[in-house]
Formats: structure tokens, C-alpha cells, sequence
């Protein structure tokens, strides 16, 4: 049961020590990804070397995440940034194929903590995502949700967000990238 109304806050070195718990707490975050996936490669690196990175890069600043609070605890996060920050995305080469011009801004990835999910933390740290990318200039701004209507999806395959989420705050489909997920625009 969350205990108060939620709010969001960036990742950065204050807020870094419940972030790390909340990953800490969820086995590292799909077998220790540590939120690094989308900043570059994973293969062959371990858990450690990821947690390292997420850890040096909030503490200098190079990566960019809406974090999720009830009180003190960390309930998720939507993580956002520039192409050049967020490289690696999924269904990369079909996205490559159609794609006319990078947007300002993508949102690449959303965790919600065991015991957190529907209850509303993806939509708040969407909310807070945009309000720190609107904070930072604005732009045109990406996301890569999954379809989620009319079919039973396992949490593992919504790591890039809801696509009723993403609509819900005035994204448009722009183009589907594989089956079931979709490139969604929004100018902020």
C-alpha cells in the first residue's frame, strides 16, 4: 500500500542510495542490468561493472533518470536522454530502416519495484520524465512501448513502458518497430 502521494526526483548522487536499493532489492534489475543497457553493450560485462557504471555516471551526471518515490522509497524509474546518451535501443536495425531524423529525446526504459506494479508508478515516472526533459529545453521526444491491448504480456517484454502509458500523456504512434512495439513521438 503506498503510504503517500508519489513524487519524482532525478538521479543524481543524493538520490543514488535509494535507487541502488531498490535494484539491490530487485536482483540487480533483469539479471544485473543496473539501468545501463540502452548507454551502451551489455554483453560480457557483469553485474558489478554495470552497477559501477550507473553508479559513476549519476554522480557525474551523464545519466538521466525519473525517479519514483512514496516517502523515502524508491518505486521505479522511467530513464530518458539524448540519442547520443541512450545509443542502444530495441529492434535497433528496424528502427534504423525508417528512420528520417533523431528525436531530441528518447525514453528508453521503466523498472517498477516487486510489490509496486499497478499502481501507477510508470505513469509517474513518465510524468517526471517529461517534466525534467520540458525542465532541460524540450524537443521532440521518443518512446518505444509495447502494445499491451487485448493480450496478456509478461512484465519482461514492458522494460520499454506501456504503450497506454505513453498515449495516456498525448504521445502519437509514428511507426511500428516489431510486432507488437511502436515508435511514439510528442513534441515537449
Amino acid at each position: 500500500m503506498l503510504r503517500n502521494v508519489l513524487t519524482t526526483r532525478a538521479l543524481d548522487a543524493d538520490t543514488w542510495p535509494a535507487f541502488a536499493a531498490l535494484v539491490e532489492a530487485n536482483n540487480g534489475v533483469w539479471g544485473g542490468c543496473w539501468c545501463v543497457g540502452f548507454h551502451l553493450k551489455l554483453k560480457g560485462r557483469t553485474a558489478a561493472e554495470n552497477r559501477a557504471e550507473k553508479e559513476r555516471r549519476a554522480h557525474d551526471g551523464t545519466t538521466r533518470n525519473a525517479l519514483v518515490f512514496d516517502g523515502p522509497d524508491c518505486l521505479g524509474w522511467c530513464q530518458f536522454g539524448t540519442p547520443a546518451e541512450l545509443p542502444e535501443i530495441k529492434s535497433k536495425r528496424r528502427y534504423d530502416k525508417g528512420l528520417t531524423t533523431l528525436p531530441d529525446w528518447r525514453i528508453t526504459c521503466f523498472f517498477t519495484g516487486k510489490g509496486h506494479r499497478n499502481k501507477g508508478v510508470a505513469n509517474a515516472a513518465l510524468a517526471g520524465a517529461l517534466d525534467q526533459i520540458a525542465a532541460l529545453g524540450g524537443g521532440v521526444v521518443e518512446g518505444y512501448p509495447e502494445e499491451t491491448d487485448d493480450r496478456k504480456v509478461s512484465g519482461s517484454f514492458l522494460h520499454t513502458g506501456p504503450m497506454a502509458a505513453f498515449e495516456n500523456h498525448g504521445f502519437t504512434r509514428t511507426r511500428a518497430i516489431a510486432p507488437h512495439r511502436w515508435v511514439v513521438t510528442r513534441t515537449i
